[in-house]
């Protein structure tokens, strides 16, 4: 019945003809595949989501709640692309994909996008502006191309798009996205210790340690310029920048935590004692792609209109024609090379989800939001800086076969009530210039190892939620931050 009114307001958008022909896009229904799924996982079509996600992994989930009203995870999305490095974004044009946790609502759905269609994660959120941190207009959707965002296939971007609107036709108010550096385990966390970003992922596994332990949705606080979770305060209230309240957790959930946090911690210390190796704080590769992505390229690198190295994609691999690349990705380690420099660091042991082909994209009506009666949210994407690959050495001889690159131009875009502010795309930049291929520049150097810390790096954590707990500084608890 909610799908038909929509339909229906659709269909009374009149003579906005424009609007009317590309809501289809936003209304694909689920495939007969996933319903399949959701009904195997004792879930309703219209039951809450939630999503989670993992840069160096480069993966996205979709929990979903089942009949036992818990969230259970119905599926792995492999990532196209996201930029940046990991750590949180700090300011615009660093090319940072958000890390923290965000709401979306029905006004954050864009159907509108020029990346195919698209959700604003609601950067910055209270915990960013209580860090002074700018940016705006960053997006989870598809196309495979991001600067800033987390981008993916335009097939699954209708899925996960359908998810999310089947959850508010369901009567869910809003759904939650947890943006995490990696997946927050002991071995991932002795891996990055030295970075400088440690303490803030610190804080953040907590919210991810009431995720796993309960299985529920987070309530998500900020005060003392941090993250709070399932707190209720006893007195005063919640201000991002003001001095924490007296606040409580529901014993049952914080004993669960607590436990989880304890079990962590062991962990975490045995393999620091052990001399697990650290990761280089910064790995300069401009985001990451998910390896089954990678497999959908054609062994040759082009440099784009921005000086950035991009390669053309397989026929039907349902990407577009031509798709930037993470710098990590050198021809030589990845076209036939001895060695495969860091795309993203899934366990080598486990299976790689297969990624969905995309469908062409097209602008899309807006009528989502009206039926929510949401604000209108629109897509941008951050400056970029022109990086530009070095030629070939004198040693090499140069090569001249003639190549088409995807002009795909990312120019600085205004939101508007009707138009994506993400970078604007046109079907004049879809057409192919003609470009030489320039041969990839030999691999560089890795950074060097940082060394390994001699003391527990959850000293001076929080020891998992406490019935009441004191009010504290951000700089006691996560003082190596900043």
């Amino acid at each position: 019945m909610a799908s038909a009114a929509i339909a229906a307001a659709v269909a009374l958008a009149g003579c906005q003809t424009d609007e009317v022909a590309h809501s289809g896009r936003a209304m694909q229904p689920l495939s007969g595949e996933t319903r399949a799924l959701i009904a195997s996982k004792n879930m309703s079509i219209e039951s809450p989501i939630l999503v989670r996600i993992f840069k160096e992994e480069s993966e996205l989930e979709v929990w979903k709640k089942d009949n036992s009203d818990r969230f259970v995870l119905l599926k792995t999305y492999p990532i196209c692309r996201w930029s940046g490095d990991l750590g949180p974004k700090v300011r615009q044009g660093d090319r940072q994909a958000p890390e923290g946790f965000y709401t979306i609502t029905p006004g954050q759905m864009n159907p509108k996008s020029q990346y195919y269609l698209a959700f604003n994660l609601g950067f910055p959120n209270a915990f960013d502006r209580a860090h002074g941190r700018s940016g705006a207009f960053l997006m989870v959707h598809g196309d495979c191309s991001s600067s800033g965002c987390y981008s993916m296939s335009d097939e699954q971007m209708a899925e996960i798009y359908a998810l999310g609107r089947e959850a508010f036709l369901g009567g869910q108010k809003s759904f939650q996205v947890q943006a995490y550096p990696f997946r927050m385990t002991p071995l991932n966390l002795a891996r990055h210790r030295d970075n400088p970003h440690f303490a803030f992922w610190r804080m953040i596994k907590e919210g991810n340690d009431h995720f796993v332990a309960t299985r529920q949705e987070p309530k998500v606080d900020v005060c003392d310029r941090r993250y709070v979770f399932n707190a209720a305060a006893v007195s005063g209230s919640f201000y991002a920048t003001g001095s924490c309240p007296r606040y409580q957790v529901p014993e049952q959930v914080a004993a669960a935590v607590r436990d989880k946090h304890e079990h962590d911690e062991q962990q975490f210390a045995a393999l620091v004692n052990q001399g697990t190796r650290t990761v280089a704080v910064s790995s300069g590769s401009d985001g990451g792609m998910h390896p089954a992505f990678v497999a959908k390229l054609q062994p040759q690198t082009v440099i784009d209109t921005t000086g950035r190295p991009a390669a053309y994609t397989k026929p039907g691999s349902g990407l577009p024609s031509l798709v930037r690349l993470p710098r990590a990705l050198e021809p030589a380690s990845v076209f036939g090379g001895p060695t495969l420099t860091r795309v993203a660091s899934a366990d080598p042991s486990q299976p790689v989800a297969p990624a969905q082909s995309a469908q062409d994209e097209s602008n899309s009506g807006n009528f989502f939001t009206r039926l929510f009666s949401g604000n209108r949210t629109s897509e941008a994407t951050n400056q970029e800086t022109a990086r530009k690959e070095a030629s070939s050495s004198a040693s090499r001889t140069k090569a001249k076969a003639t190549t088409k690159t995807a002009a795909k131009t990312t120019d600085t875009a205004r939101p508007t009530a009707s138009r994506s502010s993400h970078a604007s795309k046109s079907e004049s930049t879809k057409d192919e210039s003609n470009r030489k291929v320039v041969e990839a520049s030999a691999s560089r150097k890795p950074s060097a190892p940082v060394s390994p810390s001699t003391a527990s790096a959850f000293a001076g954590s929080a020891t998992g939620s406490q019935p009441v707990v004191p009010t504290t500084s951000f700089e006691s608890r996560f003082g190596g931050w900043r």
